[in-house]
């Protein structure tokens, strides 16, 4: 399956705890849920890909039908629920 161009949906909904090169030169960092990937390029596209930088969660995650639906939202939605039930909860 080809990613549709601008969308990013997957270099934007998750979190990734990989530092993630800046594009600026500034330091490497974690990304958060719903923040844009440093490394994302106008056309929504990954500017590490292929590169050893490229975080490892970003490689292992790959574009299909069921992840990204009929639409950039689609995908959102469904990388958004997927998100939450990966997230760890907090021991009391």
């Amino acid at each position: 399956m080809q990613c549709r161009v601008g969308c990013g949906a997957c270099c934007t909904a998750p979190s990734i705890s990989s530092p993630i090169p800046s594009r600026d030169g500034t330091a490497a960092r974690p990304k958060p849920a719903g923040e844009r990937c440093p490394q994302l390029d106008h056309d929504g596209r990954c500017a590490l890909f292929g590169s050893p930088l490229r975080p490892r969660v970003c490689g292992a995650l790959r574009p299909e039908p069921a992840m990204c639906g009929a639409s950039t939202r689609d995908a959102v939605v469904w990388l958004r629920r997927l998100e939450r039930s990966t997230r760890p909860t907090l021991a009391r």
